[in-house]
């Protein structure tokens, strides 16, 4: 098998890219934490901050600058899930690149951390080199194209590097390369061995490093630590140095345990210590369960990378896609409005106009809509929270849904618990997310109540402030609990299941929240919804009248 990373740093790589940069670990083990501390001091960083779980992480990227986050999936506390995620959420952290380092397996788990926004995967276990490798395609300017190249040759290369073509020949064996300066350990090794594997002898460390640099590049390399002239932990130091051999997994043979030796072997990418008197049968069974391991990380990795690259493509041929519609739509707005001011266009070409017009600003709007749920989804947006005047827009909101609503007769009313004349307190927010927020609420509230029945919208002043929309119709049985699940819906032809979901992602952005009760004695649906108010400020909201 030999390995995919280029002989040189690649190009879009500075030698000293990391010379300036802080990294924080995150990793409930003390030995990782020192492992992966070693590795990215002698990548040249220039500081490097260790932390035991996600919350002790916050508490240091909150007191210090941190250019790039390396976090274990599992963890007590926080885990490195919730990290990410409290991150994203956070418009002073939401910046900062973090590289998850998981053995996780599920598709599911991983898709819903890039979805989260996570900018690296690296697959345990690792050695410096592809940590070095995902940390240089991370936190490159031109990191995109770097993951591209990766992807790219994890579709054209495979487990030897060569080319893959549909092909009935078989692979061949896997190569391991034992090291062992005493000649009868050699020999029973290479016999234990060679009728599974390609198996490759060297008695001396320099003899080892010829292989590495030969035609023949190891899968696995199993090595002892005592040897003459050189050792196997500085064979293997310099085996790191060697651009083809760089990520070779090393089994070391030892009768030195010790914490130290065992620090000083994962520092070199160990994934092993064995003692000389461990059973024929159990090694052999051991190298061959990790070369298979080995096989499947690879894959696991690959596999990792290509979904990191499409969701970066889906990202960019939706962001591309949103520009052209909006350019479109924007067109045709302008457009019907040059008609519309001509006087002497028909009265009756005027309403048509007029609901061409209203049809394409619902449909721009949607469009700014989708890329800001993008961002909330992602962690991305950041919430410039200004005077939201949410009683106009309630009125207005409703003006619009009894005038879509008019053939089902529907009493589409706003109150409020301002006394007439005093001025309606405004919510501390954004003015686009409140309106797709009640816009959905009181769509949806329409769409399920019953003919000529009504939907009430009441604004209360209180802090926060707290707006209801109730309808007639209770929500069915089999979906209250995932009532604001993405894609849960019930009843309605061709509904996506994405308005009560985009409603709980809009009102949380902004500092809200929001809650669904029914009441099935009385048959009433209540959506709530509470926002931060604005502290009372002249001219907050306009005084309106009491009721429609």
């Amino acid at each position: 098998m030999k390995n995919h990373y280029p002989a040189d740093p690649p190009t879009w790589v500075s030698p000293r890219m990391f010379d300036r940069l802080h990294a924080l670990i995150v990793d409930d083990q003390d030995l990782m934490r020192s492992v992966t501390a070693s590795q990215l001091r002698a990548m040249g960083f220039a500081k490097v901050i260790s932390a035991k779980n996600g919350a002790d992480a916050l508490k240091h990227m909150r007191a210090q600058r941190i250019d790039a986050v390396l976090s274990d999936w599992n963890m007590p506390v926080m885990n490195g899930v919730e990290l990410l995620r409290a991150v994203r959420a956070d418009n002073s952290l939401a910046h900062i690149p973090i590289l998850m380092i998981t053995s996780e397996t599920e598709r599911g788990r991983i898709q819903d951390v890039i979805t989260s926004g996570v900018n690296g995967l690296l697959v345990k276990p690792y050695n410096a080199a592809l940590l070095r490798d995902r940390l240089e395609r991370m936190l490159s300017p031109n990191a995109r194209d770097a993951q591209k190249t990766l992807v790219q040759r994890g579709r054209d290369t495979g487990p030897h590097g060569d080319d893959q073509l549909d092909s009935p020949t078989q692979a061949p064996p896997a190569r391991v390369l034992v090291v062992d300066d005493n000649a009868t350990s050699l020999s029973v090794l290479d016999r234990l061995f060679r009728d599974d594997y390609e198996v490759l002898t060297a008695n001396r460390g320099a003899a080892a490093l010829a292989h590495c640099r030969g035609s023949k590049v190891p899968d696995l390399v199993l090595i002892d630590v005592q040897m003459p002239e050189m050792d196997g932990f500085e064979a293997v130091r310099q085996m790191r140095e060697l651009p083809m051999a760089a990520d070779i997994p090393v089994i070391f043979v030892t009768a030195d345990t010790s914490d130290e030796a065992r620090r000083k072997g994962m520092e070199l990418g160990a994934v092993d210590f064995v003692t000389k008197n461990t059973a024929p049968r159990e090694l052999r069974q051991r190298v061959r369960n990790f070369l298979r391991f080995v096989e499947l990380r690879k894959q696991l990795q690959s596999e990792y990378d290509t979904m990191m690259e499409n969701a970066r493509l889906r990202e960019e041929v939706e962001n591309m896609t949103r520009h052209d519609l909006k350019g479109s739509l924007s067109g045709i707005v302008g457009m019907v409005d040059e008609l519309a001011a001509d006087d002497g266009m028909p009265t009756q070409f005027q309403a048509k106009l007029n609901l061409v017009r209203d049809t394409a600003s619902h449909a721009l709007t949607s469009v700014n809509m989708s890329g800001e749920m993008y961002k909330i989804e992602t962690g991305r947006f950041k919430l410039v929270p200004k005077p939201v005047q949410v009683g106009e827009l309630l009125h207005r909101l409703a003006e619009s849904a009894r005038a879509a609503f008019t053939h089902k007769e529907l009493g589409v009313v706003v109150d409020t618990d301002v006394p007439v004349g005093q001025p309606i307190p405004c919510a501390q927010a954004d003015e686009a997310l409140c309106h797709s927020l009640f816009s959905n609420l009181i769509k949806n509230a329409c769409e399920a109540a019953p003919a000529r029945s009504k939907v009430l919208i009441t604004l209360k002043d209180e802090t926060p402030l707290r707006i209801t929309v109730e309808n007639k119709g209770t929500v069915p049985l089999e979906i209250r609990q995932t009532f604001f699940d993405k894609f849960v819906t019930h009843g309605k032809d061709g509904g996506s299941g994405v308005g009560t979901y985009s409603a709980r992602m809009l009102a949380k952005a902004q500092g809200g929240k929001i809650k669904m009760a029914t009441s099935d004695q009385d048959n009433l649906t209540t959506l709530t919804v509470w926002l931060p108010r604005q502290p009372d400020a002249p001219g907050a909201d306009q005084v309106t009248p009491h009721t429609d």
